[in-house]
């Protein structure tokens, strides 16, 4: 109606040019108004607010001012030189936390789950086995992807808690097993499975991605096809790339395929050309997260100056402190073997007569400290405390452990 009624006064007003003028112009804007059907969203009207708080759940962890500053730095182009000399140093960040040589050694574009499909896709066709060890959610996330490959999975399982050897092994072509499984806290040993999967001609596929700098690993000397981790935990970068290495064998079996892998974005030929790795010119590939390759390079970079047999002791350290501070307490651990206990991730029992959404929500409301139920078999019957990083210190040990003595007193259930 608004709209009709300055057209014709606009119509009316020919005689005079600059008046009719300035009445279309007004026309024109109260029909572009009048096509918004949605309006603009008050909360984008106002500044972003985050609260500050110690995240020590089983990850992200908090990310230290230096990868901070890196993350905001100014874009540059992703072909840029500058850039592409950024992604040299991570590759050899990788190699030197994966402890590898791995030509093929690169940072996914996405989180760890990103890297996992990366893995899974690139080396499993259409009728491949696949053995998958499952103890918790990301053994059965990986055997979920795997059937959807098309792949004939079978499941080697395990209660919630435990960890495999290598009897209990069979002979696939490909072996997919968790080294840190953050669901349960479950450290997986590694020692002769690579050695045993070779024997039979099978590949050995290992996530950890809440493992990688807290808890040894050494890809060539244990015998590791695939390995990918996380930015978020350890690396104390926010999430968004991924480091992945492919052993020759495993890249062998890549170029033999009898089909293109189902993803271009994850297509490792193309990845591999363009972080350099095939000796090729570099081609564009994909719009890279520049940003956050800042921010990974920098937590690596951090990592290497700390050393992984420093990380190691520290994360080690700091979880027995929290473990001894847990027994203390009155609480009882979910691992009981001391050495299947990851060093980045502890699992307590969640004690009788208290609800585990109450003790996080309190823990988060009164403390500002995050920490986290349980994950997929898990859930319901753990809390999850994670130290990873930065954030894997004395301090932060003796802050969780006295509000977690506050949140024992205060949210007592009743048995009634």
């Amino acid at each position: 109606m608004h709209c009709a009624v300055v057209l014709g006064a606009a119509r009316a007003a020919s005689t005079t040019p600059l008046l009719r003028a300035r009445l279309l112009r007004m026309a024109r804007c109260a029909m572009t108004t009048s096509m918004l059907h949605v309006p603009p969203p008050q909360g984008l009207l106002r500044p972003l607010a985050m609260p500050e708080r110690l995240l020590l759940g089983p990850g992200p962890s908090n990310v230290p001012p230096r990868i901070l500053a890196a993350g905001g730095r100014q874009l540059l182009g992703h072909m840029h030189p500058e850039v592409l000399q950024v992604m040299d140093e991570i590759k050899a960040g990788i190699q030197y936390a994966f402890q590898t040589q791995n030509r093929l050694t690169l940072a996914v574009s996405g989180t760890g789950h990103c890297a996992m499909e990366a893995a899974l896709l690139n080396l499993l066709e259409h009728g491949d086995t696949a053995l998958v060890a499952i103890n918790g959610i990301w053994g059965q996330r990986a055997a979920d992807i795997a059937r959807r490959l098309g792949a004939n999975v079978h499941e080697l399982l395990k209660s919630p808690g435990e960890y495999f050897t290598p009897w209990d092994i069979e002979e696939p072509s490909v072996l997919f097993i968790t080294h840190g499984e953050s669901s349960t806290g479950v450290l997986q040993p590694l020692e002769r499975l690579g050695e045993l999967c070779h024997r039979h001609g099978c590949l050995l596929l290992v996530d950890a991605v809440a493992s990688l700098g807290g808890a040894p690993i050494f890809m060539d000397q244990q015998e590791i096809d695939v390995l990918y981790s996380g930015s978020q935990k350890v690396l104390n970068a926010p999430p968004g790339s991924a480091p992945i290495s492919f052993s020759e064998r495993a890249r062998e079996k890549m170029l033999k395929r009898k089909t293109k892998p189902p993803s271009f974005y994850l297509d490792m030929g193309w990845l591999a050309n363009y972080w350099g790795c095939d000796g090729e010119p570099r081609r564009y590939h994909h719009t890279a997260p520049i940003n956050s390759f800042f921010s990974l390079r920098e937590g690596l970079a951090m990592l290497v100056e700390l050393g992984l047999e420093s990380s190691w002791e520290r994360h080690r350290a700091n979880c027995t402190q929290l473990c001894q501070g847990l027994h203390d307490l009155g609480l009882e651990l979910f691992v009981k073997e001391e050495e299947a206990r990851l060093p980045t991730i502890t699992t307590v029992r969640v004690p009788e007569g208290y609800n585990w959404k109450e003790i996080t929500a309190f823990l988060m409301d009164n403390h500002a400290i995050e920490i986290a139920g349980g994950l997929g078999p898990s859930v319901g019957k753990v809390l999850r405390i994670g130290l990873m990083g930065c954030n894997s210190t004395s301090g932060n040990v003796d802050r969780v452990l006295r509000a977690l003595q506050d949140a024992l007193g205060c949210c007592r259930r009743s048995r009634l």
